[in-house]
């Protein structure tokens, strides 16, 4: 097994929508009338699992619309509220490219959830054998502001149920490959459906946390993010990731968004 952590460009947000704050200011992770020393640029990650069952793309970074045409791209809301940057050779499809993949070699590609940041890219992989994403997601991005429906309006989506598994707040999730090799961890609480991805690595789990928490000082000072639409599903999913990361057989937790994550190679 081996995981590919990739940068696939980087956001401006307000360090409210990373950490929630206790503030005056009613929705502070906006970032409206907050000044930039409140602001911080973090990155944009993807993986590249080489699984022995196949290839499975993780979440997909910006599109390359937003180097050219970012306002149109995120929509006016949005672009009020957090900026994208994605330097030349840092979008999925030019990662891919490096690395000697097209998106037809793709057999999953696999959306933590519908954040722009995450689905934005999915055009660039439209061509993967499968892309799955959670079905009480899918419902949320169509009922619940903060999803831009245009970043996937053509693509297939194929939606899976939640089944027991052995790991999570609520013990629920996926299977991938039915050996318990890959699991997709139902982690709600920033978002209704999310997921964490649970992969067995030769020494252990590695724990790719999507937006659980934003880095390690989340889960190890319990900071929630700054946007969640259940409060409390949002802390039981990382108080879950705050035990699972202290467990003999995890050997590294990964937070989409952490800026002490260095892109490279893990087996």
């Amino acid at each position: 097994m081996k995981v590919h952590v990739l940068h696939t460009g980087k956001v401006y947000i307000d360090r409210a929508l990373a950490y929630k704050e206790k503030t005056l200011h009613p929705i502070p992770f906006t970032g409206w009338l907050r000044g930039k020393t409140k602001k911080m640029w973090v990155p944009v990650s993807s993986y590249l699992i080489e699984h022995p069952k196949g290839l499975i793309l993780v979440d997909t970074g910006w599109h390359e619309e937003i180097r050219f045409n970012q306002k149109k791209h995120l929509g006016s809301l949005a672009y009020s509220m957090f900026k994208g940057d994605l330097p030349e050779g840092d979008s999925i499809a030019e990662k891919l490219d490096s690395l000697g993949i097209k998106s037809k070699d793709l057999d999953f590609v696999i959306l933590t959830h519908l954040h722009s940041d995450h689905v934005s890219g999915l055009k660039h992989v439209q061509d993967a054998k499968k892309i799955l994403t959670n079905e009480i997601e899918w419902k949320a991005a169509h009922k619940r502001i903060g999803y831009i429906k245009s970043m996937w309006n053509g693509v297939s989506i194929d939606t899976f149920s939640l089944t027991d598994i052995p790991y999570g707040p609520y013990k629920k999730g996926y299977d991938l490959f039915g050996d318990e090799s890959l699991y997709l961890v139902h982690t709600p609480g920033h978002s209704d459906g999310m997921v964490s991805i649970l992969v067995k690595m030769r020494n252990g789990w590695l724990v790719l946390a999507s937006d659980v928490g934003y880095s390690e000082k989340s889960w190890e000072e319990m900071i929630l993010p700054g946007v969640t639409t259940d409060k409390k599903a949002a802390y039981l999913s990382l108080k879950w990731l705050k035990d699972f990361s202290k467990r003999k057989d995890c050997i590294r937790v990964i937070a989409n968004h952490d800026p002490a994550i260095i892109p490279g190679i893990i087996e």
